[in-house]
């Protein structure tokens, strides 16, 4: 018979630096940690036994944790909470921390590093997080005194998810989490530097008010600050006094109903050709939480020329950065707009409308099944089956954009896409976390065959957990937005993006434990998804699309909406 497991021995009164951590993480309400452990992390890991509030969750690869921990974010509004080791699975967050930065989603991740005297001297699995995340987190520490611990978690927290949310990066070496905790677990916090801006300027709201008189064309342009302001009911409102119709980011999905008769969803490079339509012909158009970022705006000296821009944004650095204003308004976006709302009157937009809902009959989403089965058709019915009720996770790549042009999304916190990186293999491990966010919701993963290859092993999560995420894998056995471009614009010199050799996702799952369904053609495809969305655990569904399906409209790299190509081109792109 084994010995009973005794834990090491506390001092009286005192917690070890690791014990805090935890302590001060279930004080901030913290459901799961996303995380893979090592050596140095373990003072942490051990003091996760005793907690019966945070569920510690073993992923596969530490870039997984992050992209876990993103979609929990993004679906619940709240933190999510990455713990990996030092080195290697320091590093590998590098991408996933990245990718929150660019998004602004709020993320806390902890590394473990090397003890504090050895700091600096190359030891085993040492690496500098703090210097080589600087540029990509909101802010970051490293922790040399167990007494800062509940400190520097108590700022982590309140800096990743106020103002513009963002990563921050709490470094913890060996000796700090093994050390001696007597802190009080609840301390002040120390941010001379940081403050939150809490009220709007009036004034502001008053003179961007005025720039509406006389605008025959508005245009409302709605990016992911709406969705984190939470501000979706106050963009309708003020849409619907003034008429307008509303055009999205990709990220501003649910930010506006995107079956409301005023929306025209996606803009930019793969946006509706009617969106990118309105904003060619518009004479004025506000921008509420978008940063104007190349993906809509590839020329900025053709960016609605002759209309006036304005903008509201929490962040001032981006104001004026990439486009000159003539009004703008810093603050959180459900503030500013509410406010908005009082000042502007209804505008005579009948004309503007009529025309907008011409592009809409002119220039429809369409695709046919003439040749084979269509990724964008099984999107389009992933949509109808689910009645556009399904929290969406997708990858990068032409699956994304096809995703984002035939998914309406009408309520915030229900898509994922990651924007501002556009990193391949989010859309597997994102779903998972979303699925942890909101365990009782319908969770759709839609990849491609070249980034779900790059997370795959995440499916382990998905078994062990129970997860019943579907993940639809649109395989045309090519790295098909990149194929799409040197078919476009290279001669269809072909080069690095033939997937011949991609396993049979099927078996792939199976031997995951997870069920496989594979959909090779337009027949019986409806039925398999039901199939799919009733089976009570995790399900991955191999679509065998047409191999050289092009994503369209499209803006070409560098031109504005004037150079959209609708249709596929008869002779090369110049």
């Amino acid at each position: 018979m084994s010995a009973k497991k005794k834990s090491p021995i506390k001092l009286q009164n005192k917690l070890t630096g690791g014990e805090a951590l935890i302590k001060c993480l279930e004080n901030h309400g913290v459901e799961y940690i996303f995380g893979f452990p090592g050596g140095v992390v373990i003072p942490i890991y051990d003091a996760i036994v005793n907690t019966k509030k945070i569920k510690s969750i073993l992923v596969r690869h530490e870039q997984g944790a992050t992209h876990m921990a993103d979609g929990y974010a993004r679906a619940t509004g709240k933190p999510g909470v990455v713990l990996v080791t030092s080195g290697p699975g320091a590093t590998n967050t590098v991408t996933g921390i990245t990718n929150a930065m660019m998004d602004s989603i709020p993320m806390v991740v902890f590394t473990g590093q090397v003890t504090t005297p050895m700091l600096g001297k190359d030891a085993f699995q040492e690496a500098d997080m703090f210097g080589c995340t600087l540029p990509f987190v909101k802010h970051s520490y490293l922790v040399k005194d167990a007494n800062d611990i509940p400190r520097v978690v108590k700022e982590a927290f309140h800096i990743c998810n106020t103002g513009r949310p963002g990563p921050v990066l709490v470094d913890l070496p060996k000796d700090t989490t093994s050390g001696i905790c007597t802190a009080n677990l609840d301390p002040n916090m120390d941010l001379p530097g940081y403050t939150v801006q809490t009220t709007i300027n009036k004034t502001d709201v008053k003179n961007m008010a005025k720039m509406f008189k006389g605008s025959k064309k508005p245009l409302l342009l709605v990016g992911h600050g709406v969705v984190i302001a939470k501000a979706d009911q106050e963009v309708k409102e003020l849409a619907e006094k003034l008429q307008s119709p509303v055009v999205n980011t990709l990220l501003g999905k649910g930010g506006f109903p995107e079956t409301h008769p005023l929306s025209l969803g996606m803009l930019g490079m793969h946006g509706t050709a009617y969106a990118n339509k309105a904003l060619v012909n518009c004479d004025l158009i506000l921008s509420i939480g978008c940063r104007w970022d190349d993906r809509i705006n590839g020329n900025n000296d053709e960016f609605c020329i002759g209309a006036k821009k304005l903008h509201i944004d929490i962040d001032p650095a981006e104001i004026g950065k990439v486009v000159k204003v003539d009004a703008a308004v810093v603050g959180d976006a459900k503030m500013v707009v509410k406010e908005l709302i009082k000042h502007v009157k209804p505008l005579d937009t009948n004309a503007w409308k009529q025309e907008c809902d011409f592009y809409k009959k002119e220039f429809p989403l369409h695709y046919s099944t003439d040749k084979g089965l269509p990724a964008q058709y099984i999107i389009d019915q992933i949509y109808k089956i689910s009645k556009g009720k399904a929290l969406v996770s997708t990858d990068v790549g032409q699956n994304q954009m096809w995703s984002s042009q035939f998914y309406k999304i009408d309520k915030r916190d229900t898509w994922y896409s990651s924007g501002g990186l556009g990193t391949m293999g989010v859309g597997l491990p994102a779903a998972i976390g979303m699925q942890f966010g909101r365990p009782n919701e319908l969770v759709v993963a839609i990849v491609g065959d070249g980034g779900f290859q790059m997370t795959a092993q995440e499916l382990t999560t998905a078994f062990i957990h129970k997860l019943p995420v579907k993940v639809f894998i649109l395989d045309n056995k090519y790295l098909g937005m990149v194929r799409q471009w040197q078919e476009l614009f290279f001669d269809n010199r072909l080069s690095g993006v033939d997937l011949t050799g991609n396993p049979d996702f099927v078996k792939l799952a199976e031997a995951y434990g997870v069920k496989g369904i594979r959909i090779s053609s337009v027949k019986g495809a409806p039925e398999k998804i039901k199939a799919a969305f009733a089976h009570n655990g995790p399900v991955v569904v191999h679509c065998e699309v047409v191999k050289c399906g092009n994503v369209f409209p499209m803006i070409p790299a560098g031109k504005s909406a004037y150079h959209m190509i609708v249709e596929p081109p008869k002779t090369k792109i110049k």
